[in-house]
């Protein structure tokens, strides 16, 4: 069981002075977030890919290449590139250049994106949304697979014998398929035997359970080992020294941040009720002490299947300190609590 990270960068309003942090300042400081993961003991950090003022990362790759070459251990992947606004090209060798600086530790975390900003900012139809990501994604994987390269598509000019430098350090660059949870997304990662990553961030985790059940199906219809397939989540969450604290510091800025949110997509005011019933066992939310996270995630590897946890905290902007202690609690005392409890379990089943 694999236990990690994932940041989008976040520079919002500060809820007590209204302050925003710059985006240079919040970019520093998540690499310094990326070192302590290291240092406590954590699997992965992922970084989302954002085009927008309350983001501060357009460009995960370099932002994780700064972190490489202070850190030793740590997985370092994007979450996510907006592959379908990208250019699989470019893309392959950011990530292999992360992938040398690191000595082998670069991961591509490959979606369609839920935000949209990137695809008027790049030239893209936004009719031509699943199109481009199919393309793409074809392309990317041509080019994780051959280093001469010999294609033809519709939104991308061809490439006609073409070599895609620098190679990876691993033989094989890792690259996973992101999902907000559509099962057509899930075939599509199952069919091409890649490893899929699904964002749980509301309702209950139970019901991604036949989505992981749908993935592995596909991936043995396709003919694929799926004993070497990989699940990840990807949830909102916060650990502190209580749950009171946990509480006290995490809903806040989290109302703020996912009301914002709410607005631009018509959703309903996200109320403590909506929180408190979230950070229930069953619900998608990962807040309170340490004994508290670990139990829900214990639980969500028994019931749903996920095989790595990614913890993405914050959600809206919260003093740096806060952050880096919620960082030390699930390195060092979440994480071994669970990878024991899901040791014991794996060998009681096996």
């Amino acid at each position: 069981m694999e236990i990690g990270l994932t940041t989008f960068v976040e520079t919002t309003p500060d809820v007590k002075t209204g302050k925003v942090i710059s985006h240079s300042e919040r970019l520093r400081e998540v690499v310094e977030e990326i070192v302590l993961a290291d240092e406590v003991g954590l699997d992965i950090y992922g970084v989302g890919e954002h085009h927008r003022k309350d983001y501060a990362c357009s460009t995960p790759a370099v932002l994780l290449a700064a972190a490489a070459s202070r850190t030793k251990n740590i997985r370092l992947s994007s979450a996510v590139t907006v592959l379908s606004s990208d250019d699989p090209v470019r893309v392959f060798q950011e990530f292999s250049t992360v992938d040398a600086i690191s000595n082998g530790r670069a991961e591509i975390m490959a979606g369609r994106g839920s935000f949209i900003e990137s695809f008027p900012l790049f030239g893209y139809d936004l009719k031509d949304y699943d199109e481009l990501f199919d393309e793409k994604l074809d392309l990317l994987l041509k080019i994780r697979d051959n280093e001469i390269i010999n294609w033809e598509g519709k939104h991308r000019p061809s490439i006609n014998n073409r070599g895609v430098y620098p190679r990876p350090e691993q033989e094989q660059l890792p690259i996973w398929i992101a999902s907000g949870g559509t099962p057509q997304s899930v075939v599509r990662a199952g069919v091409l035997g890649l490893p899929l990553a699904l964002a749980i961030i509301g309702g209950s985790p139970l019901q991604f359970g036949a989505l992981v059940k749908l993935y592995y199906r596909a991936a043995q219809q396709a003919g694929h080992d799926i004993s070497k397939l990989t699940v990840a989540s990807h949830s909102h969450g916060f650990v502190a020294d209580t749950t009171e604290e946990a509480v006290e510091k995490f809903f806040p800025p989290t109302q703020q941040a996912m009301n914002v949110l709410g607005r631009e997509r018509g959703w309903g005011q996200y109320t403590k009720e909506t929180f408190d019933h979230a950070r229930s066992l069953e619900g998608a939310l990962y807040v309170g002490d340490v004994k508290t996270v670990a139990e829900k995630i214990i639980y969500l590897r028994k019931s749903v299947g996920v095989t790595r946890f990614m913890l993405h905290c914050p959600v809206g902007s919260m003093p740096h300190e806060d952050v880096m202690r919620s960082i030390e609690l699930l390195g060092k005392e979440v994480a071994p609590i669970v990878r024991e409890e899901v040791a014991k379990w794996e060998a009681e089943n096996q």
